[in-house]
Order: C-alpha cells, then structure tokens, then sequence
C-alpha cells in the first residue's frame, strides 16, 4: 500500500480516531484534508497542524458532500484516499417507549447510510487516482454486538459487510478497501456513551493509529487491534458464549 504523496480526506478528523489517522498520514508526507460538523473544533487542529486542511462539511447533506467533491477537484485534482471515519454511539434501551428515536435514525445516517454518500459522490475522483484506498473504520462490535449500543452494533455490522461486498466489485476500478475495526478506544465517543462494560477497556488513540499504519501499510485490508480480534475469532468458535460474555449486563445504567 502506498504510504505518501496522496491526497487523503478523513470524515470526522477533528478528533478521536479520525485525527490520530490524520496524523500519521500526515507525518508520512501526504496531504490530509480532515472534515467535520463543528468549525472551531476544525479551526484548533489547523491552528496545531498548519499543514492539515480543513473543510466544514456534514456527511449526511447531500448539498454539503456535492459541494466538498467539487471544492476538493478544483484545489487537490481530487483525492487518492477516503477515510470514512464520522459515527456516533448511543446507548439505548430498547425496552423503554421513551427513549429518543431520532438519535437512533441519527446514528444509522452517520454511521452507515454517510460512508455509502461520501463513496457514491468521490467515486469519479478515487477511479482517476492511480493508488486510490477507500478506508471504512467500523468496529469490533460489527462481529459481536454490544446490546446496550443496539443502533450502533446493527450500523457496524451493516458498514463490515457493505464493505465485503463493495471490496471485489472496486477490484476492477484498481481502487482498495480497508476495513479498520477498532476496540473500544478512549475518545469522547466512548466517554459520552458512558459505557458501564468493563470487558470494553478502551484503547489510547494513538496506539491504535500505530496499529493502524502498521498494517495498512504492510497491505492489510482488514485491521482488527486489540479485543477486536478476539471477538472476530470467538464469534466463528463460540458465537453464544462471547455474546454473553460481552452482555453481562445487557440495559444501560443511565
């Protein structure tokens, strides 16, 4: 896998995980423009990262994607890699009438129907790059679900399998899919999803940004650190057990 001198765009790189990527890519010599919802959030990162682009954009407006693919050709000539990288978590109990179904629909438009926009409008562009890579980061939960996260283990699960199958079909076009799946990692994802599980210790940011490279550039097209191996090789052994291992206790404290 090429290592520098791409254009790279990161979806939710003003923080977490999309930023560590960020700066990895960044220290190997390639351009990376990261986007986000939030302006000042994007305005601090540039004013740490001078040569890190910004661009305010949602991933789930039509209008705000249209208008970032034609801003991106028209500075960049385009871009060689598209991190799909934007999500959040919730964590819901099913079982109450009262919970919030809007955050709920929110969560499948940001972390699954999103990475399916931003492919469709940027294919052009990743079909003219001669090394193009299209990284969805999803989640270890894609291979067992996390009943207190019900919306975000149904999203993961769909965006792993999307990406199997959108993997042979890109094949021709010489564009490459990775899949990184990370554990529960220590970013303010997880902190607001106020997670009451002790099996899901989280994961330094940096570290998995390490893990990341290290694999990404030795070719690997799915990259699963941490726990999130262990749940990949346990849901094919003992799919029940590692369930109700991870679902001990099974409704949201808070």
């Amino acid at each position: 896998m090429r290592a520098n001198d791409q254009v790279v765009l990161i979806t939710g790189g003003g923080s977490g995980i999309g930023l560590e990527i960020a700066k990895v890519f960044l220290a190997n010599r390639n351009r990376v423009i990261i986007s986000g919802r939030n302006l000042s959030k994007l305005e601090a990162v540039k004013q740490e990262y001078p040569s890190i682009h910004i661009e305010q954009s949602d991933v789930t407006s039509e209008e705000d994607v249209k208008t970032l693919v034609k801003k991106l050709e028209t500075e960049f000539g385009g871009i060689d890699v598209l991190v799909n990288n934007a999500g959040i978590m919730n964590l819901v109990n099913a079982g109450d009438e009262g919970n919030d179904l809007h955050s709920q629909f929110q969560e499948i438009e940001i972390n699954f129907h999103a990475p399916i926009r931003m492919l469709h409008h940027f294919l052009p562009q990743l079909k003219k790059s001669k090394q193009a890579v299209l990284i969805n980061v999803s989640s270890g939960l894609a291979y067992v679900p996390f009943a207190q996260a019900p919306a975000y283990s149904g999203t993961k699960s769909a965006l792993h399998f999307w990406t199997q199958s959108i993997r042979p079909q890109l094949k021709p076009h010489a564009i490459k899919v990775v899949e990184l799946l990370p554990p529960v990692v220590d970013t303010k994802l997880a902190k607001d999803a106020d997670l009451q599980d002790d099996t899901l210790k989280p994961m330094a940011p940096e570290k998995l940004a390490a893990i990341f490279w290290k694999e990404y550039t030795r070719g690997k097209e799915e990259i699963t650190p941490g726990i999130s191996l262990a749940l990949k090789l346990m849901s094919r052994v003992a799919p029940r057990f590692i369930f109700k291992q991870l679902n001990k206790q099974p409704i949201p404290q808070s």
